[in-house]
């Protein structure tokens, strides 16, 4: 049995997986440079942030390798290249907080129109901004510095005051005061 075909199969196949995330971060990428920031910082990098780049590196080596001297195609390998050794770097870049037109958590990107609620967490160390979405099942977090505390919450305080975040139509909807 040749192992060669599945081998080739399986690396296009994890190529086109990879290509998806990086049009992803792509994309991410071009719409953050396109918003205007209210509040924003960088976040510190992940816990395995070095191990990511030396995947990148050791991906870089390996699909040089392979099409240099091997003479072979290395579509996957260099999307996972791409991804470790640029796109993972450039996605740091990108700020966490507060746009014009919406939040930036940690994870993705929220319209003013679809966050559905908020609650902050005020741990010994960080305080945690909870995000809600109006249209989906999901919370998502910002870690918000100590530093930039007092503004985000006056920012947020302001949005939910010029009605770009209304929370009516979440929740229970178990009528008002007035109701009883």
């Amino acid at each position: 049995m040749r192992t060669q075909p599945i081998l080739t199969g399986i690396l296009l196949l994890l190529g086109g997986g990879f290509f998806v995330a990086n049009a992803r971060l792509l994309i991410e990428y071009s719409q953050y440079r396109q918003r205007r920031a209210l509040l924003t910082w960088r976040t510190p990098p992940p816990p395995y942030y070095g191990v990511a780049l030396g995947i990148g590196v050791v991906l870089g080596f390996l699909v040089f390798y392979k099409i240099f001297f091997l003479h072979m195609q290395a579509f996957g390998e260099t999307m996972m290249f791409v991804y470790y050794a640029y796109l993972v770097p450039l996605s740091q870049r990108i700020g966490r907080g507060f746009y014009e037109d919406g939040i930036r958590a940690d994870s993705t990107f929220i319209p003013y129109h679809d966050v559905g609620g908020v609650s902050w967490r005020e741990g010994e160390k960080q305080v945690t901004l909870i995000v809600s979405s109006r249209l989906r099942n999901f919370a998502r977090r910002l870690i918000v510095p100590g530093d930039k505390y007092r503004v985000a919450k006056r920012l947020l305080a302001e949005k939910i005051g010029d009605n770009k975040i209304h929370f009516s139509g979440t929740g229970l909807d178990l009528g008002g005061p007035d109701d009883a």
